[in-house]
């Protein structure tokens, strides 16, 4: 999904591109999960959840808790009456594909960013059922597009409802920007905050690929890249999804696959950029950064051997013990 972007000017400046995005999931017989769940995001950051089991709408920020009851009673409607519509669209989905039990989930995606820069701005939205891509909304023609044979029914559908049509075009031009600067304003202590990363050089084996691992940072915009003699490096390099943490923040790994003679004849480092912070975080790949997870396997036979001695000293003396005891209780029958 859309997180916070990154854009570079011709200065080098970095640029932040925020998003709101909503998602919504209903679903059929799937064991222990709600039947129907909406996450609203600002910029990655969770702002509101709503789901059937409860069927109230939960501000999850502190800068959403400041908003009035009446705007989640409003809210909560909203949902509700979202999921009394994906809980028929569901079934209409089943019975259009002769479907009776077993588990479906039918996904919905839409939202908008806009350009800190340019003010450019954007809407998107995506429908999919089962795992695969169904609809999307395509801005230049303002009409949902089949994205498979099997969806050309609903696109015909939802294109010969004016009145729906005509609400996604001011959601995606007006509504949804008007709401999207609102909450990048109402909580900009948390979104425009900036937290610097750690970085470290991580290895599985001698023969895996080097990992530049970069963790804690905010925004989610960074940019994660190998040089090679101070030139960027893209050859044999693998860039990883940036993931969310526990706290908030986010992680990124991008990998090197680069022989061992190379690297030693060779100036490789990582660099690693975060939005809003001009500082570059880089590391030297050299031998005293790897951080690895194995050893050479010779040290380690010294103190086996020396294990195995102690253990077998105890299994003499065991038995000198008992031999002794033997030896004293047979003296006595003589005796």
């Amino acid at each position: 999904f859309r997180q916070v972007t990154l854009k570079f000017l011709g200065t080098g400046t970095m640029v932040m591109t925020h998003s709101l995005t909503h998602f919504y999931t209903a679903s059929s017989e799937v064991y222990n999960f709600p039947e129907f769940m909406v996450v609203g995001m600002v910029d990655g950051v969770q702002m509101v959840h709503y789901d059937s089991n409860s069927q109230k709408a939960v501000p999850e920020q502190d800068w959403m808790k400041q908003t009035d009851a009446e705007f989640w009673e409003k809210e909560r409607e909203n949902f509700f009456y979202s999921q009394q519509s994906f809980k028929a669209e569901v079934a209409t989905l089943k019975q259009h594909f002769n479907q009776s039990g077993g588990v479906h989930i039918l996904q919905y995606m839409y939202g908008c960013s806009r350009d800190d820069e340019t003010e450019q701005t954007e809407g998107f939205g995506q429908l999919g059922y089962n795992g695969e891509n169904f609809l999307e909304y395509d801005m230049k023609t303002l009409t949902w597009k089949s994205r498979k044979q099997q969806a050309n029914f609903m696109q015909d559908e939802w294109n010969s409802d004016i009145s729906r049509l005509g609400f996604w075009k001011i959601y995606f031009s007006q509504t949804c920007i008007e709401c999207l600067k609102k909450q990048v304003d109402n909580g900009k202590r948390t979104l425009r905050r900036t937290v610097p990363p750690s970085v470290s050089l991580l290895q599985k084996t001698p023969s895996s690929p080097v990992t530049c691992h970069a963790t804690g940072f905010y925004p989610s915009g960074v940019m994660v890249s190998w040089q090679k003699d101070g030139q960027d490096h893209h050859e044999d390099v693998e860039h990883g999804e940036i993931l969310f943490n526990d706290d908030g923040t986010f992680q990124k790994s991008t990998h090197l696959t680069v022989m061992h003679e190379e690297r030693k004849n060779k100036n490789y480092q990582c660099v690693v950029q975060v939005t809003g912070i001009k500082e570059d975080f880089i590391k030297v790949l050299t031998e005293s950064e790897i951080q690895t997870n194995w050893s050479d396997p010779a040290p380690n036979i010294v103190p086996i051997i020396g294990g195995m001695v102690a253990l077998l000293l105890v299994v003499v003396v065991v038995v000198v013990v008992v031999v002794v005891v033997i030896w004293k209780k047979k003296k006595k029958k003589g005796e």
